[in-house]
């Protein structure tokens, strides 16, 4: 038989998925995979029911239904204070994940270069493989994860056709500040590189931070594909409903790029999330002010635990420092971690470019109690460390 596709050498299956998957083995907590163990609000979970109820269950538009487009335009016009056409500018797609997809097939020919940060949400780096793209990575510097302009410039000199965006970032939390977006704008500029954005935590940014949309800097909107989805902010993860919004000539092509990929999302699903697309904007203050509460929960246990960590600026995760428990292997550290704590995080090895092996990465969108039984488990690690090390 003839040898499979050489690209599968090139990336692992999901380290965040598999996690989940020893977690359940387990039956540990799991704070490994970003997805929350409480519902939707009720208003989108009766529209779903009144949905299911009728006639919408076949193919919609495949780029889109046009309730569904005019709804999304109308809020991410208002939020991103730009203008934005239903018509030319949207792509619905299954989930983010297609989107950055598809954005990235749309962009890039195979052997185009392209940035992305380190350390880096891991699809990233399998979809620039599997587009037939080369990236190139640039460090993001614990504790603050900041960049160096000087490497910045440096990867941008070798003429990449685009470079990713994660903002709010996962892993770390970081909100780019309007400083370093310019920074960023402006070599992207010089050197002629599309900025394809992953912007799904864009409405979970904690004071006084604030996040800023990439396509709506001076002179951005022409070069800027912005990709995101409805998971995170409704609470939805499994509805699979993300979209692009960026230039009529880009959507044009990415329309047809997601036509073959996956034909179109889920048609009744659209139908009821027009519901939350039409929620007016104090359902974005309680959703911050919710992941706030959770945030500071789960980080001041961190802290009476003595566990150190990088506190994040936006999204709903942390990256724990567990250098002090003498771990070589995070990935063995953190399956042991699952066995001996009941807790499953995501090695943070698996986000790093470079060889970095002192964090875990847990993520906080659970209930209260979750992340209170979560934190009592964690409260064993100081004195089980010595377990480990034997």
């Amino acid at each position: 038989m003839k040898e499979l596709s050489s690209k599968l050498g090139f990336f692992t299956d999901s380290v965040i998925r598999r996690m989940t998957r020893i977690a359940q083995e387990y039956n540990a907590i799991n704070l490994s995979q970003g997805f929350p163990d409480f519902d939707p609000p009720q208003e989108l979970k009766q529209a779903l029911e009144r949905v299911a109820l009728g006639s919408i269950h076949q193919y919609s538009v495949t780029w889109g239904a046009k309730n569904f487009r005019d709804a999304l335009a109308k809020k991410q016009s208002k939020f991103m204070g730009m203008e934005i056409d239903p018509d030319t500018q949207i792509a619905v797609t299954c989930g983010s994940t297609e989107a950055m997809m598809a954005a990235m097939m749309t962009v890039c020919n195979p052997g185009d270069k392209v940035i992305v940060f380190s350390p880096f949400y891991e699809n990233y780096a399998a979809d620039a493989i599997l587009s037939g793209a080369q990236p190139i990575f640039v460090p993001l510097k614990p504790p603050h994860f900041d960049f160096d302009v000087d490497q910045l410039e440096a990867a941008f000199k070798q003429h990449p056709k685009a470079l990713i965006l994660c903002n709010p970032a996962n892993p770390t939390g970081k909100v780019f500040t309007e400083g370093e977006l310019g920074i960023i704008a402006g070599f992207a500029e010089k050197y002629d590189t599309y900025v394809i954005t992953d912007e799904v935590y864009e409405h979970i940014v904690y004071k006084p931070y604030k996040h800023t949309y990439f396509a709506a800097l001076p002179g951005m909107s022409e070069r800027t594909v912005s990709c995101s989805s409805l998971s995170k902010t409704y609470s939805i993860t499994g509805w699979r409903l993300g979209y692009i919004i960026a230039s009529p000539k880009i959507i044009e092509g990415a329309r047809k790029i997601h036509d073959f990929l996956t034909v179109g999302a889920a048609a009744p699903l659209q139908e009821a999330a027009v519901t939350a697309l039409n929620f007016d904007g104090s359902y974005y203050d309680q959703l911050a002010a919710c992941y706030t509460e959770k945030k500071d929960l789960f980080l001041n246990g961190l802290k009476e635990i003595g566990l150190k960590y990088s506190t994040p600026q936006g999204a709903y995760y942390v990256m724990a420092d567990v250098s002090q428990f003498g771990v070589k292997d995070d990935h063995h550290f953190a399956e042991w971690m699952v066995r001996k704590i009941g807790v499953a995080a995501v090695p943070g090895s698996s986000f790093f470019r470079e060889d970095v092996n002192d964090f875990v990465r847990f993520h906080f969108a659970k209930k209260k109690e979750t992340l209170t039984q979560a934190l009592e488990k964690l409260s064993m690690l100081p004195r089980m460390a010595g377990e480990y090390r034997a």
